[in-house]
């Protein structure tokens, strides 16, 4: 029988019914001007975080998470350097059983060898899977995609899609999952407010 850890989204562990199962890779994918930020700010309430940036400086990552509302108190923030697979597998090695690992973003990780890239996937879901952890890719759904991106969407077990358009005076977002091993895809899209507090839009669509 899978386990499953909640994400602390209350929304989304009620339609993934509990959560997200142990060891699973997860692509958060979206655009870049996008505040999906929050959804991983968030997911460091409900037990140790490994936040792994390759973008911004941890300071700025630790005054975003505070300021969201995020888990600072078990939340570790490391920057990764010149060779960031060794580095975030090494990481990840030493993360406390029951953790949440982030990756912000993924893209950085997919511009090297595709056999080295493909190792680094397999061997830290083993490691998740060893030690009742699951993580979150976060990747850049922008103007240019990583070669990689199929790579990394074939290997991961769920797939959140989000997209972010602007109706009239309003900023919509919407999240699919198009794919959940060991759980079953969403049916419909569901509409998010990326408040400090994720929660589903009610408004009514106008067409």
């Amino acid at each position: 029988m899978t386990d499953y850890l909640p994400t602390g989204i209350g929304v989304l562990d009620r339609k993934l019914e509990g959560g997200l199962p142990v060891g699973s890779l997860v692509l958060l994918s979206a655009d870049p001007a996008s505040q999906s930020e929050q959804m991983l700010y968030e997911l460091t309430v409900p037990r140790p975080t490994l936040y792994l940036t390759t973008a911004r400086s941890p300071a700025a990552v630790m005054t975003a998470i505070e300021n969201a509302g995020g888990s600072m108190e078990t939340t570790n923030v490391h920057a990764l350097g010149e060779r960031p697979l060794n580095e975030a597998f090494t990481l990840v090695s030493n993360c406390p059983p029951n953790s949440t690992v982030i990756i912000d973003t993924v893209d950085m990780l997919e511009t090297g060898q595709t056999q080295e890239y493909l190792h680094f996937l397999n061997d830290i879901r083993s490691e998740l899977l060893s030690k009742d952890s699951y993580a979150v890719l976060h990747g850049l759904d922008g103007r240019q995609v990583q070669a990689q991106r199929d790579i990394t969407e074939y290997l991961s077990d769920v797939i959140f899609e989000l997209s972010t358009e602007v109706r009239g005076e309003n900023i919509e977002n919407r999240l699919i999952v198009p794919k959940f091993r060991g759980g079953v895809p969403f049916d419909e899209t569901l509409k998010l407010e990326l408040t400090p507090e994720v929660a589903i839009d009610t408004s009514r669509d106008i067409a």
